[in-house]
This record gives C-alpha cells, structure tokens and sequence, in this order.
C-alpha cells in the first residue's frame, strides 16, 4: 500500500470513529461553505463543503506570525460532515445533492434559458430536512456566468504562477504557508496588471490550482485584497479517496466544456505539470486554445522539462516560456489580447 493510502486509511478510521461518537448530538458549528460556482447556457456547476467548525478568522494588519500559523492550522483542522442532504437553488434550477465522505458536495444544474444574469447570478445551498437534530440557514453562492461579450476566457495556475510560493523548495513554500496570509503573500510584480487588463471587464478568469480546499478561503481573501479579477478558484482534495486524487486537468475540462462558445488564454509556471497539462489541453481541445504562457520558475532551467514540450509544440498556437510578467504583456498586446 503507497503512503498516501494509508494516510487515507489512517484518516477514514479517525473520522469513523468521530462520527460514531458525535451521531447521537447535534453539530456544534453546522455550516455550509459554498465555492464560487460558473456556468452559462450549457449549465451551472456549484461545489462546496460541509463543516462543523467555525470559519477561520480573518487576516489582520501587523498580526504576529502565531497568529497566522493558527489561522493556516485551523483551514486543515476540519471536521467534515458526510452524508448531509442538500439542496442547490440557481435561477430557478433545483438540484438535491448528499455530502461525500469528506463533506464535500458538487451539483450540475440547467437553470432555463436567459435565467443567469452576468457576471454573477447568485444562487442558494441548504439543508433539506434535519440533520442530526439541527437547522441551519441557506448559505448563498455566487456564480460566474460569462458575458455575451466577453472576447475569451482566462485560465490560470495560481501557486508560482500569480502567487509566489516556490513549490520546488518544500521547506520554503511549507514555511510560507504557515507563516504567511492574504495580507502578506505577495504576488509576481505586475501580475495584478496584466490579469486586469486580460480582464477587461468582460473577460471571465478561473483559477485551477493543485491547492487543497482547505486554502480556498485564503486564495479568495488574497485576490481580493491584491485586487485579482474574481473567479472560480478550482482546488482539489488534500488527500483524495482511495481512487486517488482529482487531476488538474479534470477541471481544466470542466470549464473548457461548461463554456463552448470561449475561446481561452492559459497561464501557468514550469515548476511542476502546467506545461505538460496544457499541451494535452491544446491537443484535445483544437481552435479553441488562443496561447499558452508558462512562467519560468525552475531551479535547474536546464532540465529539459519544459523543452520536451516546446520542441514538438505545433505552431498554431502560440507557447510562450517567459522569465517575468512584462514579457507575458508584450507577447499579449502582439496578439491582441490586450
């Protein structure tokens, strides 16, 4: 058995054994957490989680690092609740939906036409009936509905990519997660700038990550106050279930198919998968990819990672390795997408 599941195993007698003991009495903090849904006229996808524990504290100004190291401890420290009954109400389409084992719950719906509204159609998730003896008010999500204007769309990594966290170096990006908040993470200099004016205002951005959702929060809360263009920020599971972890590029055509008429831009780093990722995207969704930009983040450019993608990369589309986010722009205002 690999590690990975037997931390799984490890983790499923935990939470067994916690849920036999906590059946007979109402959760002490139910609370239902939606993740901002997207869709259009080919349907809505909303995800979420359920929890009993409260949501985190916020980031404050000139908070010490004790205070942030807590706050990153507390996003993993959760008590997830499977089995909960749901509904999920988007302009009008009604979908019933049950918790996985790890409380997390996602929906397609086919709200009717002309029923979103852009760029946000927002839309309710609630408890249907009782759950272990407790009620609980509707939480509200927000769905990202594209623009009949809108030129494309914009797909982007987060880690290393807008975010510097350096994968690569374990024991710094462990360290920058635990010590740092959305307040303090910095972004790539002139990343914000270059986002916006993709953006356009029209332009819908999502952000796919191989980020936990226990980090959900955080990224939402950092491009906020960094004053990212908001989106879906799409993560995966820290651990995954037995058959193993959501694949990146399971969300990648999660959008891609949720948005037929969008041309895209995709944006990612060298340092782990994004190259080798969206070359398969480029390859499965033809004409519809308008360029790909990588950040170039390695420790060892030299590896060949990165050029064993580029060397028998057509030239339809464009593959731009680039060292900073100037060279992103330029190759964009080329192109015209900005």
């Amino acid at each position: 058995m690999s590690p990975r599941r037997w931390v799984v195993a490890l983790e499923r007698a935990w939470d067994s054994t916690r849920l036999r003991r906590d059946r007979s009495s109402p959760p002490t903090h139910f609370r239902i957490e939606p993740y901002i849904g997207h869709g259009g006229p080919d349907g809505v996808v909303v995800r979420g989680r359920v929890l009993d524990n409260p949501p985190g504290a916020d980031a404050v100004d000139g908070e010490g690092v004790g205070a942030a190291v807590r706050r990153t401890l507390q996003h993993f420290a959760t008590r997830e609740l499977p089995g909960v009954p749901l509904r999920v109400t988007v302009a009008g389409a009604v979908a019933e939906t049950v918790t996985d084992e790890e409380g997390y719950f996602r929906v397609r719906l086919e709200p009717p036409p002309g029923a979103l509204t852009s760029p946000w159609t927002p839309g309710t998730v609630e408890l249907v009936g009782d759950y272990r003896g407790t009620t609980a008010p509707a939480a509200v999500v927000q769905v990202r509905v594209p623009s009949a204007e809108a030129r494309f769309g914009i797909l982007s990594d987060v880690d290393d990519t807008i975010l510097e966290t350096g994968v690569q170096r374990a024991l710094r990006m462990v360290l920058r997660t635990l010590t740092g908040s959305s307040l303090t993470r910095t972004p790539f200099p002139g990343a914000v700038e270059l986002y916006r004016d993709l953006e356009a205002g029209v332009n819908p951005v999502f952000y796919v990550s191989s980020s936990p959702w226990n980090l959900h929060a955080f990224l939402l809360a950092f491009l906020r106050h960094r004053g990212f263009p908001l989106g879906p920020v799409l993560l995966r599971d820290l651990l995954g279930t037995w058959a193993g972890r959501e694949h990146k590029d399971d969300r990648i055509r999660e959008v891609l198919d949720l948005h037929p008429q969008l041309s895209f831009v995709l944006l990612g780093d060298s340092g782990e998968h994004d190259p080798q990722i969206y070359a398969e995207t480029v390859r499965a969704y033809p004409g519809r990819i308008l360029a790909v930009y990588i950040r170039e983040v390695r420790l060892d450019p030299g590896d060949g990672r990165v050029e064993m993608v580029s060397g028998s990369w057509g030239s339809e589309v464009p593959f731009v390795l680039a060292a900073d986010t100037d060279a992103v722009r330029r190759h964009a205002t080329g192109l015209g997408l900005l």
